[in-house]
């Protein structure tokens, strides 16, 4: 039951009648300001953006989400959708979103055998998934790490985790996806697309490959079956996760790397992930995290996962953490500090040996962040294709120990893509960058308003002196790759910090965006499904 607001026992009331109809109508519950829970479902994850919409709708069917959708047409309200609130901008509470709908009560695992393929609605967190799929019949979707992502959003962007090299993307297996949409007239519809070469909604499948949440409608489930599957018994339509893995977690502390050690590190990274990229390589059941964390943090850690089922394994990953530190003058040592979002890991400076879904629970709760109330953050992305050139080592090394910020959280992630990504061709899915080595992630948190400045001011300066020689952006080319659309940044639309006259959706889309603006005209061509970097309709 819903609480009232803060009026008092009359508004309480009020609510509950409210609460009451709504579900005897089979209607979906409607949270307004004056509601005592209001101030709860108006904010995600970055506490940059809060909401002042006139009404949040916690929906629970398909049913219930056409008709909010048609009401807020007909009213002629914004829209804005969350799923797991795990948005970086402000693209579900933006000023001008008057009506939310929230998906995060449609939290369904189980497999449809009318579809012969594995169902789950677009609410439901990773874990859900995980726990879900692997718990009852052993399989998996190779998605995300966090584990309070939802995963209406993570799909539909194209998510990637930590199985990633060995398995592909999460919508390498995607099967099918049911999208609410809005027609010429107004009408407000569900429709299934498969990636049936017959289906005429095929084309809507695809752009939900990787084209991003929020773009042509409200994704309320997806359906999960591998490409290469065949039969109908459950257990064999995704693939199984290794039964155990091995975690380990090291660092380097600052106090001892000179300027030496931190080029040669860092290139050892890049130079392994870039020999090891392509599909079937024999690490591809490996996964690393290279937190290069500012110097204030007083460590760059490093956190790997490895298959433990392949022959020699702990030699293997014995062998990797050799090559990332060949040439550094300082040992590594226990991760006794954050890496990235991760917490101190020093119990894992030996390798341990976990099951998979023990390992992955652990992981993904490990997350500093994500139940922190207070954190306002700012991110930035980047894929790569070949190792670092210096101009890049150099502006990393400027701001990781730059004394601007004095902020452990501040750093540039990288972490291992590649492997069986790169099987895929780029217009295969909308997901496009499909011949990458490795990804960087920068992300840096603040609680004070006072902080923010200076904070957004690290993080712009040492993204566009890194990529100073292509216009401040990461442009398609050799070496880099573009960026990545679940990692969302307003900035690559704005020509201050981007000056490479390629747009920002060029930059996550790369030749797929001319596609997916014609599956917008044909869902969405009333542009419903918007937001502040949303795929445009044709011009």
């Amino acid at each position: 039951m819903l609480l009232g607001s803060t009026a008092g026992t009359a508004a309480a009331a009020t609510t509950r009648d409210a609460t009451t109809r709504a579900a005897a109508a089979g209607d979906a519950v409607a949270i307004t300001p004056g509601d005592r829970n209001y101030a709860d479902v108006v904010r995600g994850w970055n506490q940059r953006y809060i909401g002042k919409p006139e009404k949040v709708h916690l929906v629970t069917t398909t049913d219930q989400v056409v008709k909010v959708t048609q009401q807020a047409v007909k009213e002629g309200k914004r829209l804005a959708v969350r799923s797991g609130g795990h948005c970086f901008e402000d693209f579900v509470y933006h000023p001008d979103a008057k009506v939310v709908v929230d998906l995060s009560e449609m939290r369904q695992v189980d497999f449809d055998t009318e579809r012969n393929a594995f169902m789950v609605e677009s609410g439901c967190q990773l874990l859900d998934v995980y726990e879900g799929l692997y718990r009852r019949w052993g399989v998996v979707i190779p998605a995300g790490i966090c584990h309070q992502v939802g995963a209406g959003g993570h799909v539909s962007g194209g998510g990637w985790g930590m199985l990633c090299r060995l398995l592909g993307l999460v919508v390498d297996h995607l099967y099918a996806v049911e999208v609410v949409v809005v027609d010429a007239s107004g009408t407000a519809r569900a429709v299934v697309a498969t990636r049936e070469e017959s289906d005429p909604n095929r084309d809507l499948w695809w752009a939900h490959t990787g084209g991003g949440g929020g773009n042509f409608g409200i994704v309320t489930r997806y359906w999960f079956r591998s490409p290469d599957a065949k039969g109908s018994e459950p257990s064999t339509l995704l693939p199984r996760p290794p039964a155990e893995v091995l975690i380990n977690a090291v660092s380097w502390p600052w106090s001892s790397l000179s300027r030496k050690d931190f080029d040669t590190l860092v290139k050892n990274y890049g130079a392994w992930h870039v020999a090891h990229s392509a599909p079937g390589d024999p690490y591809a059941g490996m996964c690393s995290y290279l937190g290069l964390n500012h110097r204030s943090n007083g460590a760059i850690g490093m956190i790997t996962q490895m298959d433990a089922t392949v022959p020699n394994a702990e030699q293997k990953l014995a062998d990797f953490v050799a090559a990332i530190s060949k040439g550094v003058s300082v040992a590594h040592e226990a991760a006794t500090t954050r890496t990235g979002e991760l917490a101190a890991m020093p119990e894992l400076v030996k390798p341990r040996r976990m099951p998979w879904l023990q390992a992955t629970r652990y992981l993904g709760t490990s997350t500093l962040t994500l139940n922190d109330p207070t954190l306002k953050g700012d991110f930035k992305s980047a894929y790569m294709r070949a190792n670092f050139p210096d101009s890049h080592l150099d502006a990393l090394y400027k701001h990781l120990t730059s004394d601007a910020i004095d902020n452990p959280t501040a750093s540039v992630q990288l972490s291992s893509f590649g492997g069986q990504v790169n099987a895929v061709a780029q217009d295969a899915t909308a997901s496009s960058h499909r011949s990458s080595a490795f990804k960087m992630s920068w992300m840096l948190y603040w609680t004070e308003a006072a902080d923010e400045a200076k904070s957004l001011a690290w993080i712009r300066e040492c993204y566009q002196e890194v990529y100073a020689e292509t216009g401040g952006v990461p442009v398609p080319n050799d070496v880099t790759d573009g960026c990545y659309v679940n990692y969302p940044d307003i900035d690559l639309g704005d020509p201050k910090y981007n000056t490479s006259k390629v747009p920002w959706h060029d930059l996550y889309y790369k030749e797929n965006y001319p596609k997916l603006q014609a599956v917008k005209k044909k869902y969405d061509p009333r542009n419903v499904f918007r937001h502040s970097q949303s795929v445009g309709l044709p011009d």
